[in-house]
């Protein structure tokens, strides 16, 4: 079947308000390939967004899942709890930077695990008011959209979120914001909006996914822990896009010397199973009262068992050096391109490790959001997946597989150096 036969189906059976980056569906993929409905190849710098850190269908993540079908699929550990959730557990709370005796608990979603950080927070605090930054996305659902920090699309025509929650500004030098702007503002809103000590959590992304990669200064971060530690308010690192050796840290939260008092983690925890959750300090962790966390799919042994893989492979294969590797390269050959005078004009190279990211602007240095569509879709008619993000949607992120090999890396830096108008 084509490719169109198939999006034709999908309008008419899928809701419009779920969209899909390109008209391309995938029949089968392999660590860093995929090979759609008609048998085209792609070199996948997408990545699923960020959930493919060990690559499509890594053999060892695999054979765990593998093994796991065939003892149980599922009991619901709420009624019958099982081995592999427990010793993923064990495992998050020995690898995250948090101070202290660490606990976890595990979900589907991140949408799920923010939610569930937020519940957290408010038990163990008493306090109801939740602190996120503009940029900032945390989720599709009711209270995750919310605490999200851009209206449209995730807010659009789908009503006002519940009360208590505020944004402040993320410090981003092209948007002119400074790490003492983010806080006088904060500043401003405990003056006026809220008191701190009707604040429960602060909510920060240490790299923005959707907002477009942009990292949260070193000063940013240790003033929120000391206003943290002054209020008794709960500090989250929203670790989903950026954790599990993305940035060349098992958590990106781990290149600057603050710890939070709790991270959602979820995308490359399972290797693309649905696998998510929060790792906190185990008495914070403890306050929400039994039967107040979990749900019917939450923490699958399936999931769990590939989970478990993941971090095997994450260790065995030197992913976090590999990071760090890929990046150099990936900046290598993007500075080269920056430097060229044909095609997009390329501007603000960032990101930790291999989550990196730059904007295309116009002449005169503005966001060009139709030059960056352009561009992905070029990328696209080539064989290479990308994706847009940020506030203006003019920013080109790059998250393909750590396990990718060398020659695809550079086949696929190539095709997206012609796509931008740098190669031929």
């Amino acid at each position: 079947m084509t490719n169109n036969e198939l999006i034709s189906r999908r309008d008419a059976a899928v809701a419009r308000g779920l969209a899909s980056a390109y008209p391309i569906f995938v029949a089968r993929a392999e660590n860093a390939r995929i090979w759609d409905a008609e048998g085209k190849a792609f070199i996948d710098f997408a990545g699923g967004i960020a959930v493919l850190n060990t690559g499509h269908r890594h053999p060892k993540v695999l054979a765990a899942a593998r093994a796991q079908l065939d003892a149980y699929t599922h009991t619901a550990f709420q009624i019958l709890p099982y081995e592999p959730y427990v010793a993923l557990a064990e495992r998050l709370n020995a690898l995250a930077p948090i101070d202290g005796p660490a606990k976890s608990v595990l979900f589907s979603t991140g949408a799920e695990a923010v939610e569930n950080a937020i519940k957290i927070a408010r038990a163990a605090t008493g306090r109801a008011g939740v602190i996120a930054f503009t940029g900032g996305f945390h989720g599709r659902t009711h209270l995750a959209m919310s605490l999200t920090g851009k209206v449209s699309p995730y807010r659009d025509r789908l009503g006002l979120g519940p009360a208590g929650i505020f944004h402040v500004p993320f410090p981003c030098e092209p948007d002119g914001v400074s790490v003492d702007d983010s806080l006088n503002a904060l500043a401003r809103l405990f003056r006026a909006d809220i008191a701190p000590t009707d604040v429960a959590a602060i909510i920060i992304e240490p790299v923005q996914g959707e907002g477009g990669f942009h990292s949260a200064p070193e000063a940013l971060l240790t003033a929120l822990r000391e206003l943290a530690d002054t209020h008794g308010i709960v500090l989250i690192a929203d670790e989903i896009q950026s954790g599990f050796g993305r940035t060349g840290k098992m958590f990106a939260i781990e290149h600057s010397s603050i710890k939070p008092d709790l991270i959602t983690v979820a995308k490359s925890l399972a290797g693309g199973f649905p696998l998510s959750g929060v790792i906190g300090r185990a008495n914070l962790m403890d306050q929400a009262s039994p039967g107040s966390l979990g749900g019917t799919y939450a923490g699958n042994p399936v999931a769990c068992a590939a989970a478990l893989a993941v971090l095997d492979v994450i260790e065995e294969e030197g992913l976090l050096e590999r990071a760090n590797l890929i990046g150099a390269r990936i900046r290598e050959r993007l500075e080269a391109f920056a430097r060229s005078e044909a095609g997009v004009r390329i501007d603000a190279l960032r990101g930790p490790g291999a989550m990196i990211a730059f904007d295309i602007v116009d002449a005169e240095g503005r966001p060009d959001a139709a030059a960056a569509k352009t561009v992905a879709q070029s990328a696209l008619d080539l064989g290479l997946v990308i994706l847009t993000c940020g506030i203006f949607a003019n920013t080109i992120r790059i998250l393909m597989p750590l396990t990718v090999p060398d020659d695809q890396l550079e086949d696929g830096l190539s095709r997206l150096g012609t796509a931008l108008g740098k190669e031929n």
